[in-house]
């Protein structure tokens, strides 16, 4: 029985160190990046930009920032060619961590100016738009 406890810990143990292991990761690399953007900034130059909604579709169907498409993380390695790499991409989501992760992949297809919104999109005060069912 003492055994089997100590498997458990061992387990658990794991789990917390990956994921500290994994924020601090993204984390890191977010910094090296560069490329949170305040609101403000995003909303001043977001016209000259693709924003792109990383969210699933129900979520960006329910509310999502006027002007931008939906490309879910979960989607994104199937869409890589539907984005031009000579226009800068907006990324935002909830999670800033999915941000990093997309910003990492566009970096990877040879997008040069890929940023993020600073704050998780529940927080934007700019203007946005709802998607109506027929």
């Amino acid at each position: 029985m003492q055994i089997v406890n100590i498997v458990l810990y061992v387990i658990a143990i794991g789990f917390l160190l990956y994921f500290a292991g994994s924020w601090l990761y993204y984390r890191y690399q977010g910094k090296k990046l560069n490329g949170a953007i305040s609101q403000k900034e995003f909303e001043e130059n977001m016209r000259r930009a693709q924003i792109v909604d990383l969210r699933e579709k129900n979520s960006f169907d329910a509310k999502h920032i006027l002007g931008a498409r939906n490309l879910p993380y979960s989607q994104l390695k199937y869409v890589e060619g539907e984005l031009r790499p000579d226009l800068p991409v907006y990324l935002y989501d909830e999670r800033k961590s999915i941000c990093v992760r997309a910003a990492l992949k566009f970096k990877k297809w040879g997008f040069e100016d890929v940023n993020w919104l600073e704050d998780k999109f529940s927080d934007w005060e700019g203007k946005t738009k709802k998607t109506t069912k027929l």
